[in-house]
């Protein structure tokens, strides 16, 4: 802790609405937590930043009363309480216990997962008999402790868009935005990283086949400058074809955690072959790896036969790093158009559009 550099901000600013987002619940409907191994003053900024109290009110919610076990309504269990610390998920055993008043066994006798979360609505299960080795589930992690099983229709209903209490949708100025995209699309992707939007750098990319039918994936940026946008892929793989005969694509990146999203498109270009070489193995050994093992899009009579291919091209990367891989290729998308999406909880999502000109770039405003 001595390395932390804030001490008025915890790690949970950034894990615990990721943790509230997958486990479909809110921080309001949070009948017990588990801090694990947390000093006084970072109990409260913990507090704070998993949602349970505004910022700087953790020590008004302490004292008020809120964290104790009878009648509190959060109760907190900080400590591990009556377990072996290599074993923190049976804190909130012994914590649960508590709530009924009593702690029964040791936590080592009839252990269970340890709560972060409990949807209100849905009674509290029965503490496990004492050498139980049952596990517990008492936590809203999986939508199915709703009732809501894997109903397409219901669990698309269930969901909702930028949710306040994950989302945060930043004020959008057009009037502000630099005159060309490059430069704004950057100022948008540290800010994006800054607010733990996970894997930031993948992106949509669409291309068409020979017939003009629509073609996309997930790949990852490798960098932006006045060049383009880059990517990489073989030559022979799906998305190197389609290129070939048609030197056109599209990108769309979506950054949930603001509430943003930027799509390019233009022509596409193949970088120099030492690009596309130094570019491979700046990467890591898995990457070389991947690339080595080569075949992409082709059809695989077995995952057997991938493994053996994968096995002997990891073997191969960890032992040559430098080898070349020659359908390995860096393309660059030079756009024409950029569009900055930035949304707005009423709908009036602000959309600015840079279009290439003769002299530079136009900037144009567009309807939701």
């Amino acid at each position: 802790m001595s390395g932390w550099p804030d001490f008025t901000v915890s790690p949970a600013a950034v894990s615990g609405p990721r943790a509230f987002r997958r486990a479909g619940v809110r921080p309001e409907e949070t009948d017990l937590a588990e801090l694990y191994d947390t000093f006084t003053c970072m109990t409260l900024v913990t507090l704070e930043d998993l949602g349970f109290c505004a910022k700087g009110e953790g020590g008004a919610f302490v004292e008020k009363g809120r964290l104790r076990v009878g009648g509190g309504g959060l109760p907190v269990n900080t400590d591990g309480a009556a377990c072996p610390p290599s074993i923190p998920e049976s804190g909130g055993c012994s914590c649960w216990r508590k709530r009924y008043g009593s702690c029964g066994a040791s936590a080592d006798s009839g252990r269970c997962a340890g709560p972060t979360a409990h949807c209100p609505g849905r009674p509290w299960p029965p503490a496990p008999a004492a050498g139980s080795a049952r596990r517990g589930r008492w936590c809203g992690a999986g939508r199915e402790n709703r009732g809501m099983g894997t109903d397409l229709h219901e669990l698309l209903r269930s969901l909702r868009v930028w949710d306040p209490e994950v989302t945060e949708l930043p004020a959008f100025d057009p009037a502000g935005a630099p005159g060309e995209p490059l430069a704004l699309f950057t100022r948008w992707f540290a800010e994006a990283v800054a607010a733990g939007q996970t894997e930031p750098h993948t992106m949509s990319l669409a291309t068409a086949d020979a017939d003009g039918l629509p073609d996309v994936r997930i790949v990852t940026l490798h960098g932006a400058d006045a060049g383009g946008w880059a990517f990489a892929t073989h030559a022979h793989s799906r998305k190197g074809a389609q290129l070939a005969r048609r030197p056109y694509a599209a990108l769309a990146f979506y950054w949930p955690v603001l509430g943003r999203q930027v799509r390019l498109r233009g022509p596409v270009e193949q970088a120099p072959a030492e690009e596309a070489q130094a570019d491979l193995h700046a990467r890591s050994t898995a990457a070389l790896a991947a690339a080595l093992t080569g075949r992409q899009s082709g059809v695989l009579g077995s995952l057997e036969e991938l493994a053996r291919a994968s096995e002997a091209a990891w073997e191969r990367a960890e032992r040559e790093p430098d080898t070349p891989v020659e359908s390995w290729t860096l393309y660059r998308l030079r756009p024409d158009e950029a569009e900055f999406f930035q949304g707005e909880e009423r709908r009036r999502h602000v959309r600015l559009r840079y279009r290439r000109t003769g002299e530079g770039w136009s900037r144009e405003l567009l309807w939701p």
